[in-house]
């Protein structure tokens, strides 16, 4: 069996398909991974959905930032904004199927097989594998809950930016969910800094990318993220940024990790923002 990542699609299915071509990927006996942001932004996130959707358990998907975009607005907790391209899945007559499904996706998938996990943004430097795991669990359950309305009214914020592990309620939900979809960088204190897009380099002095923060034990296992798209197509200290920017027009990217070596694939995009 092949396994083949892929970056943030952001409904952009055209370039989807192209790329899912390249890679010589079999429905019959192979596997998907998604990191998440599978839809908005891009013309055609309803196509993206249902594609996915019929892969049944050949698709792996963690749920992004635009992901949980998409369910904020769907239930009214949440204002659209100038560039979301939420309408096609909201108005389409099989609009409670695709959002119940994406509310059930994780927030985080590891194989032990491959020693490779998948999420969003990135781990805080501060977790194992297998606390992140665990954490990313606690979210999970909440929003599979038949109140998790109250989840995605209360997600929103960039605070508390500092992780303790005796933090509790909507704190403790809404710093995990930050660090698994939308962290960046992080300042030399250890906390989030969720504001900041830039290149690493271009940022101001103090501030590290999340996988690079000096001092931190660096993971032994392969870390495939997304997100990030300034950053674009990255490999660095077994962390891998698959976001290389399809939106803007630039490329989507996927990488085979079930062999020793990663190998990638690439599709060039037309800029759709």
């Amino acid at each position: 069996m092949a396994v083949y990542a892929i970056g943030d699609v952001q409904g952009c299915y055209k370039s989807l398909r192209k790329l899912i071509r390249i890679t010589g990927f079999k429905s019959a006996k192979d596997q998907l991974w998604f990191c998440g942001d599978l839809v908005n932004r891009g013309p055609q996130s309803a196509d993206v959905l249902r594609y996915i959707m019929d892969l049944g358990d050949s698709a792996v998907c963690v749920l992004g930032n635009h992901d949980l975009n998409l369910l904020a607005v769907a239930n009214g907790c949440r204002e659209t904004k100038a560039y979301d391209t939420l309408e096609e899945v909201l108005n389409a007559a099989d609009s409670v199927e695709m959002l119940d499904w994406l509310r059930k996706r994780p927030f985080f998938h590891r194989s032990d097989e491959y020693r490779a996990c998948m999420v969003h943004a990135g781990i805080y430097p501060a977790w194992s594998i297998k606390k992140a795991e665990t954490l990313a669990k606690e979210v999970q359950r909440v929003l599979r809950k038949g109140d998790y309305k109250s989840f995605l009214k209360k997600m929103y914020g960039n605070y508390p930016a500092y992780w303790d592990n005796t933090l509790e309620g909507w704190d403790r939900l809404r710093f995990i969910t930050n660090t698994m979809t939308r962290m960046r960088y992080l300042d030399t204190s250890g906390a989030l800094e969720l504001d900041l897009k830039c290149a690493p380099g271009k940022q101001p002095p103090g501030f590290h990318p999340w996988f690079n923060v000096e001092g931190k034990r660096k993971p032994s296992w392969k870390v495939i993220f997304g997100h990030w798209s300034t950053l674009g197509l990255h490999w660095q200290n077994n962390a891998i940024c698959l976001d290389s920017g399809c939106l803007w027009g630039g490329k989507l990217t996927a990488v085979r990790i079930d062999i020793p070596k990663p190998q990638f694939f690439s599709q060039s995009c037309k800029k759709t923002m």
